[in-house]
C-alpha cells in the first residue's frame, strides 16, 4: 500500500468518509507514527493507523544507537503485526486488545489499521502518580486472563523469549552495568526464568501507560511489540513496578499477588494443575524482578523504579543463587 491509497483503506473499512485526523504520537526513537482519523457516515466514529517507518535512526533519547538496538526496533514491529495477525484473535472479553482491521507492509513500513480503544469506552489514561491499587488489581487481572488463555501456547512469529529488556537481546545495557555481583548473576537469574517448566505468552510491555482504562473499571492493552514466549511473573513484576514506588511496592506485595493468583486460577484450563503453577511462579517472582532491576542498572542508573525495594529483592535472588 502506498502513503496515498491510506485513506482509501480506511473508507473502504469503515465504510465511511474521513473527517479529519491527528497525530496521538510519535513512536521511540523517531520510528514512525499514531495517528487518530475520525470517519463521518459510519459505525466507527474514529480509527487508530499506527505507520511504522524502518530507516536506521539518527538519535535515542537515552543515547542507544548502535545496530543491535536497530535490528532489535525492526524485529518488535515485524512481532506486532505478526501478533495481530495470529494469537490476538483469540484474546477474551477479560484481555482485552485492539481489533486490527487490516495490517500491510511494503517498501519498509507497515500500517496497522485498528479499533480506536477510545471510541470503545477504553479512553481513561493513568500515570504513577493517580493510579489506585483497584487500578493496579484491574492490569493484573487483564495480565491474569491473558497469561491463561495462552498458557503453554507457540510463540511462532513471536519473540522466543518475551520482553524488551530480555539478556540476550540487551548486550550493550549488560556491559555497562554497575552493579557487579548482579552483572555476574545475569545469566543465572535469565536460566532460572526461561527454564519454567509453565510458559505461556507475556505482553513484554505491561507497563501501566500500555493499559487503557474503562469507566466501568475494565482495561484494554496495546503496544505488543514486545510479545513471546515467557514466565508470567515478567509482567506481573514490570507492571507492579510502573504502578507503585517503593514503600508502595511492600505493602502491597501480597495483596496483589494473591489477586493476580486468584484470576489466573479462573482463567487456566482445568487440565492444567493450578497449584504447580502458582507454586513455580510464586517461587520467581522475585527473579522476574532483579532482571528488571538488571536491565535498569546497565541501561538508566538511578532510574525511579531503582528503589529500595527493588535492590533488596535483586540482594536476595544474588544470595540464593550463591
Amino acid at each position: 500500500m502506498k502513503a496515498m491509497n491510506l485513506e482509501h483503506e480506511i473508507v473502504v473499512i469503515t465504510g465511511g468518509s474521513i473527517v479529519s485526523s491527528q497525530s496521538v504520537q510519535t513512536l521511540w526513537s523517531g520510528y514512525g507514527e499514531i495517528r487518530r482519523y475520525w470517519i463521518n457516515g459510519s459505525n466507527t466514529m474514529s480509527i487508530i493507523v499506527k505507520h511504522i517507518k524502518l530507516p536506521k535512526p539518527q538519535h535515542h533519547p537515552r543515547g542507544w544507537n548502535t545496530d543491535i538496538s536497530h535490528q532489535r526496533k525492526l524485529k518488535s514491529y515485524e512481532v506486532e503485526r505478526n501478533w495481530y495477525d495470529g494469537l490476538a484473535r483469540q484474546t477474551t472479553a477479560y484481555c482485552r486488545t485492539p481489533q486490527v482491521h487490516q495490517s500491510v507492509e511494503q517498501e519498509g513500513e507497515i500500517w496497522l489499521i485498528m479499533e480506536d480503544l477510545n471510541a470503545s469506552g477504553f479512553d481513561i489514561r493513568l500515570s504513577p502518580g493517580s493510579v489506585k491499587l483497584s487500578h493496579t488489581k484491574a492490569c493484573l487481572s487483564w495480565l491474569a486472563h491473558f497469561h491463561g488463555q495462552f498458557m503453554n501456547a507457540s510463540a511462532e512469529g513471536l519473540w522466543p523469549i518475551g520482553t524488551y529488556w530480555h539478556l540476550d537481546t540487551r548486550p550493550d545495557e549488560w556491559e555497562r552495568m554497575e552493579n557487579q555481583s548482579l552483572k555476574q548473576s545475569a545469566k543465572a537469574i535469565d536460566t532460572h526464568l526461561n527454564n519454567a517448566w509453565y510458559q505461556t505468552i507475556v505482553h513484554g510491555d505491561a507497563k501501566l501507560a500500555n493499559f487503557c482504562f474503562h469507566a466501568n473499571g475494565q482495561v484494554a492493552a496495546v503496544d505488543f511489540q514486545y510479545v513471546g514466549r515467557g514466565c508470567g511473573m515478567k509482567d506481573v513484576a514490570y507492571c507492579i513496578s510502573s504502578c507503585f514506588e517503593d514503600d508502595d511496592c511492600e505493602r502491597y506485595e501480597e495483596e496483589l499477588l494473591n489477586h493476580y493468583f486468584s484470576q489466573l486460577e479462573l482463567s487456566l484450563d482445568k487440565s492444567i494443575d493450578f497449584k504447580e503453577v502458582k507454586q513455580e511462579w510464586s517461587e520467581l517472582y522475585n527473579y522476574a524482578w532483579a532482571d528488571f532491576y538488571r536491565f535498569l542498572d546497565g541501561w538508566s542508573p538511578g532510574h525511579w523504579k531503582m528503589h529500595g525495594y527493588s535492590e533488596r529483592i535483586a540482594n536476595q535472588v544474588i544470595k540464593e543463587l550463591r
